[in-house]
Formats: structure tokens, sequence, C-alpha cells
């Protein structure tokens, strides 16, 4: 199916292509096609988009005009909601989602969940009185006012564009920022799309929202983390170079938001029903095993340990892979032939270091062409080895076994990351006390899901500072001025 998107940046209230006239191609990782050219990006045109958000978050009321950016967010959302079929067509396209996900978390998903953040806005408390207090005879009235953080600079993956781009612009936005948004090189459609609409379907002012796309993302990225003119950096994507962002960021001391890697554990406790509970398991299937918080360490009690591995062994058979269009699949190819290289290779690691390959390991017969990797499953795997402590990013489930319950915790939380995790138990409040003592953002009890817009998502350890979504993910976007009046 022949898709068109969007290819020309949005940088001051214009669409438009590079300077350079530089374009790159963007390619289909289920087919290795390429579908469309994309502006390239280069310094004058970050340039361009810095300078024209520092002038609209100073020289215009967007930051303290509340009544007016509720207009112009809800016109945002009818207008991506009014051309939601392209969108989805598009993802399929670029991202190599499946229509099953699509129609789901990969697009339909984070549309709804942009009203939260609207009405949030609407009802939002922007000044209060704190009390009074005297301070060496003179006694003061204390007042809290909330406001908008300046210029932020959102930096997205490719996994999950639309949500993650919706993510950060839409409470940024709400909360009076002005953004620039620099998506993926691997999806920039998920973001100039958004770029289209804002031009056609609303009245946000020139500068307020900003795409930029490139296909050397560090050359127009780095500007961002490093110009002065920018105080918020919001990003999601690999520990290492979240490390670097807040490495570059530190010399003008930016407000710095991070979501990075994750390796997180589904403990299934003795207690639980063995069936239903590895179900989950599919997870790592879903969309390639290409998110941060899929549960990629299953921890089996030893006692049950091979009737386990039998079990997700026979749940991977259900796993189809090759029609883009199918609504009852959700496992696509992975990014880019890079990406799939890079979760070969660590297939590999896994065997060399004396892990079980229990099923999958390789490119699936047929599917050649596009990015594709079979849903592979590892046993007789301990919480040292290489693909037990590395984010591989891909459809790899490894299988440890533990003695106790003190044990699983321990094997849980014995990893630099500390995203998500999940519990099953027999026992909600078992599976509470456990969830209680794992060092993660978010953690599922019994088949419960965290993903919605007013849950506050991010990581302990190296899996992340700050929160995205719900309450705290919309105060990520604010800074906190207190006013004394002399009483």
């Amino acid at each position: 199916m022949a898709v068109q998107g969007e290819g020309r940046m949005f940088i001051d209230g214009a669409l438009c292509w590079a300077a350079s006239g530089r374009t790159y191609p963007n390619i289909n990782p289920a087919t290795e096609a390429e579908i469309g050219q994309v502006a390239d990006a280069g310094p004058e045109d970050m340039e361009r988009a810095i300078a024209a958000a520092r002038r609209a978050f100073d020289g215009t009321d967007w930051s303290t005009n509340h009544a007016f950016r509720v207009k112009c967010l809800r016109q945002l959302e009818a207008g991506l909601k009014a051309v939601r079929e392209e969108l989805r067509d598009q993802v399929i396209a670029e991202v190599g989602a499946p229509r099953g996900i699509v129609e789901g978390p990969q697009c339909d998903g984070p549309l709804e969940m942009i009203d939260w953040t609207i009405n949030y806005l609407e009802n939002f408390q922007w000044e209060r009185e704190s009390g009074q207090y005297e301070v060496m005879g003179a006694k003061s009235r204390h007042l809290v006012w909330k406001e908008a953080a300046g210029v932020v600079a959102a930096i997205t993956p490719w996994n999950f564009p639309v949500q993650i781009n919706l993510a950060k612009i839409i409470p940024a936005l709400a909360a009076g920022c002005t953004v620039v948004l620099k998506p993926a090189p691997d999806t920039p459609w998920c973001a100039t799309i958004i770029g289209r609409v804002v031009a056609e379907h609303t009245d946000i002012p020139a500068g307020v929202f900003n795409v930029v796309t490139a296909s050397n993302p560090a050359e127009v990225g780095e500007m961002l983390c490093t110009d002065p003119r920018v105080d918020v950096i919001s990003f999601t994507g690999s520990t290492n170079v979240g490390r670097h962002i807040m490495a570059l960021a530190s010399a003008t001391v930016k407000k710095v938001f991070l979501e990075l890697g994750g390796k997180s554990a589904n403990i299934v406790l003795d207690d639980a029903d063995l069936g239903s509970s590895l179900l989950s398991n599919l997870a790592v299937c879903f969309h390639a095993g290409q998110g941060c918080a899929i549960a990629t360490r299953l921890l089996l009690p030893k006692a049950c340990y091979e009737e386990g591995v039998e079990l997700v062994k026979q749940y991977f058979g259900f796993i189809s892979q090759g029609n883009p269009q199918a609504k009852d699949q959700i496992m696509g190819p992975l990014i880019n032939k890079k990406q799939q290289e890079r979760v070969l290779a660590y297939i590999e690691k896994g065997k060399a270091e004396g892990a079980r390959l229990v099923v999958g390991g390789g490119v699936p017969a047929g599917l050649e062409k596009g990015f594709y990797v079979e849903p592979t499953l590892f046993a007789d795997v301990t919480n040292d080895m290489t693909i037990a402590r590395e984010e591989i990013f891909g459809p790899v489930l490894v299988v440890i076994p533990y003695e106790d319950e003190e044990d699983a915790i321990r094997i849980a939380n014995d990893s630099i990351f500390g995203l998500s995790a999940m519990v099953w138990s027999a026992s909600d409040e078992r599976a509470l006390r456990v969830a209680h003592r794992l060092r993660t953002g978010t953690v599922n009890v019994n088949g419960g899901n965290f993903l919605g817009p007013d849950a506050p998502f991010g990581g302990y350890k190296q899996s992340g500072v700050g929160r995205e979504m719900g309450v705290e993910g919309f105060e990520e976007y604010l800074e906190t001025k207190t006013v004394a009046v002399k009483a």
C-alpha cells in the first residue's frame, strides 16, 4: 500500500525543507523499500528552530494565557483525530508495527490520552498561598506560583513514536512551554504530521511548536543539549545516549528528564497459576520486543522451572509474523538492519556464554526481506550473563531459576536498570509486598497494566530521571516561584 507522509519540517510556523535542500530516505522496515524523502536538517535549521521557540516564549503570552492554550490544544487534539487513518497507515509503513497494535498503543491509544492533560490544565492551580511566617520580627505572606519552565527540547525514539511524541509535547505545551521536537531519523513522519496539523488546524502561534528532522541526530541534537536558550531536555532512548545528554546539558545546568533503558523482571511466585501467568511473556514479542519496559527476564521457581520453560516455548509458537496489515498480529520487524544485526549478535553471545537456546534465534524462514528476528527463548540463564544484564531491545526472553522469594527479589534488583517489573501470585497482598521491595518505577501486579495518561512513568537507577505522564509528568515542565509579601 502506497503511503505518502509529510516530508517537510515545521519551523517558526511554516512547513519547510532543509536550508541546504538535503533530504534522506524513509525506509519501511518490513520491506526495506524507500517510502518517501524527508528534510535532512543541518545546524542552520536547528538554529532557526531554537531561535523561534525562544522568541515565542519570551515575546508572546503563550506561557501565561491559560485559556488560549486550552483552546489551541483542543484544536490540536481534534486535528490529530481527523487524520487518524492517515497516521495509522504511516505508523505501519515507517515503524513496522502491525495494524493490530497500531489501532491500540501505537496510535489510537495515545490520541485518546490527550484529553486527560487538557482537562488537567483547565483545573490546574497556578497559584497558592502557603501561609505566613515570622522572621526577625517581621511577618510575611508566602505565595507559591507555578510557571512554565521555558523552551523544551523533546528528543524522541523510534519504537513508539506517536505515543512518546505526544507524551512530551502535549504536557509541555499545556504547561506553557515552547517546544522543539527532534524525532528519531527512522520515524520522522510521526512527528512531521503533527507540524502539519498545527499549521492547518490550530491557532498555535509561530515558534511555539517546531519539528526538526535529520539523518544525523547527533549533529543537531547536541545543539539542543548545549544551547543556553533551551531550558529543558526531555529525552527517551538508550541509557548510553542519556548519559551523554546529561553530560552535555550540565554545562548550562538545564532541567533534564531521561526515560532510558530497562531489563525488567517478570517474577512468577510459587503460588501463581503457571499457565495464565506465563502468557504474559508474549509481551517480549509485542512490537518485536522494542519496548523499554517489556519484561525480558522471566524468574521461575526451581520446582517448576522446566515445566515453565516448556509452556513459554509452546506460547511462542502462537506468534506469527510477516503481514503488517494483520489485526491479529502483535509482532512485526525490527526498525532497521543495524538493530536486527545487534539482536542477532546478542543471541550468539547468549549461546557462547552457555545459555540453552530453546526456540528461535534467527531470521524467520520466508522473511529474509525486512528486518525480522524470530521470537527467541533462552533457558539455563544466570543473572551475570550478558543477555541477562544488557538491554537487547528485541524479541529475546531469558529464563532464570530462583530458590525462594528472597532470591527472586535479589535477582530482580541485581541490575543497573530499574524501569519496570511484573509480579504474579495467587494473593494480591503477597504480590504487592514483593512489589514494594522492587527498585523499579512501575510494577504490574497479577495482570495489571501501568499505562495510562494519569500514571507517571519513569525509572529508578540508570533507567532514568523524572517522570512522564500524569501529574508528575505535567510538572516536569514547570518551575516554582516563591513570593514573600509583608503581612
